[in-house]
């Protein structure tokens, strides 16, 4: 909890993938918001200060499950305003005597959403915006005490409210404001944080990071601290959070070449680093070993244990003698968490693994209270917004995420040097064309991926079978939703055409045009 106390909101998580970001949005509204287990007792509640209201998450579970994920009910009872998103606003319905049908009726994607008279909830709101929708289950008939507030343009209900003006005013919708396609999302959790509940306007970065240094001290004293340095966003930040909060010769950069970096990868960390006031930074080339270690795994979770154990195999071989067995940090985000299955409570499901989050060498310096992520609970927007105000360079806060197990994830089959090798060229060139077209900043993050087929080709009189790459380009806000970057045909072309002029061994270039859901980001 920050120090002082000031006005939070408090989020149940039941295992919803987007239950973080209710959190994070609620933050963006200058109010702070803490994520807890679905199930956490009344009396643990008691212990936090200055709770103005309570939320309940999304969730992947049905009413109707058995062990259906639910709050502690005396907690409903405490006299707080309660805002249900989609299944908290289903549990409700439930709990209180209401129909939640999974036959009647199902909504995924957009939905117009239409309010039916006023409410304070959507204060400031048109009485008709687009909503995000991801639900099977839908409420058929309202509980007693409560209204519909609003509707959907297929029918389902879409808000509700609490009729007992006497009582605490509780909340319930099916959308999803959380997420960036829902218009008026963030006006609707501001209304109900601010308005509804009451609670100041107390939350900036500034004060995390405040708070971040200091539980950097607090937890390491004087123990040396290694961080594996990726040469993404997220390590970097925390090296410069690290530098800010410890003498430089306490903290321990270690850049593991691994084979699976991008083009020059190496030497522009190497310079970055040094520009932060590193003064221990060791560079590690271990490519022959993950190469070796990699041969014959094809299957995506199988590669990213195997890098991720050897990951911090080579990282412990290279500083036992420096440092012995000090800190490990990380530049772990939330996304990598819950996308881990380790979202807050126990009902969150896994969707890939992050060998910065599942490896066992990671669980052990973990268990053993070793383990340093400091940015754990930010989401990629506010860490490069936390990296400007800690000096990090501009060229890195602009960076496209790059995965941690790096090009294994981008090359689905099997992991060899000269597959590394082919598409290290390919998304080079790629992202040299993105950039020479102004188009690198407008999209948030694109990249190449080798494919495992090779397709029939014709060079000049002669028939080949070349390999398949597909390019990857989207738009995001938080990386939990995200839409494919409409690039003009010319463009693509263009693009296709130089590498495979460039890359003779490319015989076929294709564009992913996926969005999220229902695709991830990354392939693997």
């Amino acid at each position: 909890m920050p120090e002082p106390a000031i006005d939070t909101i408090l989020v149940l998580d039941f295992g919803g993938q987007t239950c973080q970001l209710i959190a994070r949005r609620i933050r963006e509204c200058g109010v702070y918001s803490r994520v807890l287990p679905g199930d956490i007792p009344l009396a643990e509640v008691d212990a936090f200060d200055q709770v103005r209201g309570i939320v309940l998450s999304g969730s992947p579970a049905s009413v109707h499950d058995a062990g259906a994920p639910a709050p502690d009910p005396d907690l409903l009872c405490r006299g707080l305003p309660v805002l249900g998103i989609c299944y908290g606003m289903q549990h409700m319905m439930h709990r209180g005597g209401g129909v939640v049908s999974a036959t009647h009726v199902s909504e995924y994607g957009r939905a117009r959403v239409e309010r039916v008279g006023e409410s304070p909830l959507f204060a400031g709101i048109p009485a008709t915006f687009r909503s995000w929708m991801s639900h099977g289950d839908a409420v058929e008939r309202v509980a007693d005490g409560y209204r519909r507030v609003a509707g959907s343009e297929y029918g389902a209900v879409a808000a509700v409210e609490s009729v007992d003006a006497a009582a605490p005013p509780v909340y319930g919708i099916q959308f999803h404001p959380e997420v960036s396609h829902t218009e008026y999302g963030s006006r609707i959790l501001g209304n109900f944080a601010t308005a509804i509940c009451g609670a100041r306007r107390q939350w900036d970065l500034t004060s995390f990071e405040q708070r971040a240094v200091a539980k950097v001290r607090a937890a390491v004293g004087a123990e040396p601290v290694v961080l594996m340095i990726s040469g993404g966003v997220d390590s970097t930040v925390v090296a410069a959070l690290l530098l800010k909060a410890l003498p430089a010769d306490q903290v321990h950069l270690l850049y593991v070449d691994t084979g699976l970096m991008r083009l020059q990868e190496t030497e522009e960390v190497h310079a970055t680093l040094h520009g932060l006031g590193a003064s221990h930074v060791q560079v590690v080339d271990a490519a022959d070993r993950f190469y070796a270690a990699l041969a014959g795994a094809t299957e995506p979770e199988t590669k990213r244990r195997i890098i991720g154990d050897l990951f911090i195999e080579v990282q412990r071989d290279a500083v036992r003698q420096e440092c012995s067995d000090g800190f490990l940090a990380q530049g772990t985000l939330y996304t990598d968490l819950i996308e881990s299955g380790r979202g807050v409570g126990a009902k969150a499901h896994v969707i890939k693994s992050h060998h910065n989050v599942a490896a066992p060498l990671i669980a052990e310096r973990r268990d053993a209270g070793l383990l340093l992520e400091p940015l754990a609970s930010l989401y990629k927007d506010e860490v490069r917004r936390l990296g400007e105000a800690l000096g990090v360079p501009a060229k890195v806060i602009a960076r496209h995420p790059f995965p941690g197990p790096g090009l294994a994830v981008r090359i689905l089959g099997e992991v060899t040097r000269e597959r590394c090798d082919l598409l290290r060229a390919v998304d080079a060139i790629y992202l040299q064309e993105l950039r020479s077209r102004g188009l690198y900043d407008q999209i948030t993050q694109a990249f190449a991926v080798l494919l495992p087929v090779r397709s029939v080709g014709v060079t000049g009189d002669s028939r080949r079978y070349g390999e398949v790459v597909a390019l990857r380009a989207v738009v995001s806000d938080d990386f939990m939703t995200a839409e494919v970057f409409p690039f003009e045909t010319a463009a693509l072309l263009e693009i296709s055409a130089r590498i495979t002029n460039e890359v003779p061994a490319v015989g076929r270039v294709v564009y992913d045009v996926s969005s999220k859901p229902p695709a991830t980001v990354e392939w693997e």
